[in-house]
C-alpha cells in the first residue's frame, strides 16, 4: 500500500535521492523545501527518473511567516510519516556563524514536528549524524558510544535528537534517527547530484569540481594528524545506499512499536583524504591539484562506523564501494559541469 510521505529538504543532496526511492518504491511524496542550497531543477530531474510526480512546496521550515502555509499543505497531504533532511549542514560555517545554525536547524525541527502533530502523524525518520559522537570514541563508533559533538552543527544534531526523544515519549512517537557519516556519490542515471551553492564544505564535491575545472586546486586541511597519511580519515557512504537507508528505516517504524532507535549509516571502512583524491583520479582520469592547509576548527582526525544494527534492526547495509562513489560522482559532475545552473 503507498505511504504519503513528507521529506523536507526533498530537492538537496541527500533529499532528491531519497525522494527517487520513495517514488520507485510505489510511494507518495511531499518535497517541503526552500531552495537555500538547493535547485528546482532537481525535482524535475527525479520525477523524469522515477516518471511519477512529486508535490513540492517552496517553503522554509525556520520562518515564522510560513509555518501555516506548511501546515495547511501538511493537513491537506494527510502524511503517514516524515523524513526531516531539511537544514544547515557545514561544520566551518557553523563554528563561524552558530546563532544561524541553532536558528535554523533547530527551529525547523519544530515546526514540522507542530505540523506532523496537527496532522496525527507519529512517525519521523532523523537525518542526524556521525558528528553527534565527536572525538571520544575508539573506532569503529557504535551507537552506544559516548556523545560529545565538538561543532555547533553537531551539537544541533544532538540537541534535536534529545528533542525528538522526549517527543516521542510523551506522545508515543516512533522515531529513527540516522546518524550517518559521508555521503558521496550520485543517481547511476548521473542526472541527480551534489550541487553546492558557493566554495563546497565537503570534501567530494570540491574534489569533483577541480577535476572538472571549476576550481583550480582542492585544499586539504591538516597533514598532521595520527591518521597513516596525515590527514583525516572518513567513513564514506554512497548516497544511494544511504537512501536506501532512509527507506528500511521507514519500514522498521511501520511495523516497531513506538520509541526511538539511533541508528548508524556508514561503511564501516575509513579511507584518509589523500586516499579518496587517488580514487577520484582513478575514475576521472584527470589531475587533482591539492596543497595543505591548516586544521579546520571542529573537525576530527578519524571516524569509522560500526553498522551492525542498521544490518541486524533494519535489514540494512552498504553495497557499494569508494570505487563506485568516484565513478557515480564522476559520472554527475561531468555530465552537468555547472550543477543544475545549467539547466
Amino acid at each position: 500500500m503507498a505511504r504519503n510521505i513528507i521529506v523536507t529538504g526533498g530537492a538537496g543532496y541527500i533529499g532528491s535521492h531519497v525522494c527517487v526511492e520513495l517514488l520507485s518504491g510505489g510511494d507518495n511524496v511531499l518535497i517541503v523545501d526552500d531552495f537555500s542550497n538547493s535547485h528546482p531543477e532537481a525535482v524535475e530531474r527525479v520525477k523524469a527518473i522515477t516518471d511519477r510526480d512529486a508535490t513540492c512546496l517552496h517553503a522554509d521550515l525556520a520562518r515564522f511567516e510560513d509555518r501555516e502555509r506548511i501546515f495547511a499543505a501538511v493537513d491537506a497531504f494527510a502524511p503517514d510519516a516524515a523524513i526531516h533532511l531539511a537544514g544547515l549542514k557545514a561544520v566551518g560555517e557553523s563554528v563561524a556563524e552558530p546563532q544561524r545554525y541553532y536558528h535554523v536547524n533547530l527551529n525547523s525541527a519544530l515546526t514540522l514536528i507542530a505540523a506532523l502533530k496537527r496532522a496525527g502523524a507519529k512517525k519521523l525518520v532523523f537525518s542526524s549524524s556521525a558528528t553527534v559522537y565527536g572525538d571520544l570514541n575508539p573506532n569503529p563508533v557504535d551507537e552506544n558510544g559516548r556523545l560529545g559533538p565538538t561543532n555547533p552543527y553537531g551539537r544541533t544534531k544532538f540537541m534535536i535528537e534529545q528533542v525528538l526523544r522526549d517527543v516521542a515519549r510523551a506522545a508515543d512517537w516512533g522515531v529513527v534517527s540516522l546518524r550517518y557519516f559521508n555521503p558521496v556519490g550520485a543517481h547511476s542515471s548521473g542526472q541527480i547530484g551534489e550541487d553546492p551553492n558557493d566554495i563546497p564544505n565537503n570534501l567530494f564535491p570540491y574534489i569533483a569540481q577541480v577535476a572538472v575545472g571549476r576550481r583550480e586546486k582542492l585544499s586539504v586541511f591538516g597533514n598532521d594528524y595520527p591518521t597513516p597519511d596525515g590527514t583525516g580519515v572518513r567513513d564514506y557512504i554512497h548516497v544511494v545506499d544511504l537512501a536506501r537507508g532512509h527507506v528500511s528505516a521507514l519500514g522498521y517504524l511501520d511495523k516497531a512499536p513506538t520509541g526511538v532507535e539511533d541508528i548508524n549509516l556508514g561503511a564501516g571502512r575509513g579511507y584518509s583524504v589523500l586516499e579518496a583524491i587517488a580514487a577520484f583520479k582513478r575514475a576521472s582520469n584527470r589531475d587533482i591539484p591539492y596543497e595543505f592547509a591548516p586544521r579546520r576548527d571542529g573537525d576530527i582526525a578519524e571516524i569509522v562506523a560500526d553498522a551492525s544494527k542498521a544490518k541486524n534492526l533494519i535489514g540494512w547495509r552498504a553495497e557499494k564501494s569508494l570505487d563506485d562513489m568516484c565513478a557515480d560522482h564522476w559520472r554527475w559532475q561531468s555530465q552537468n559541469p555547472n550543477g543544475y545552473a545549467e539547466s
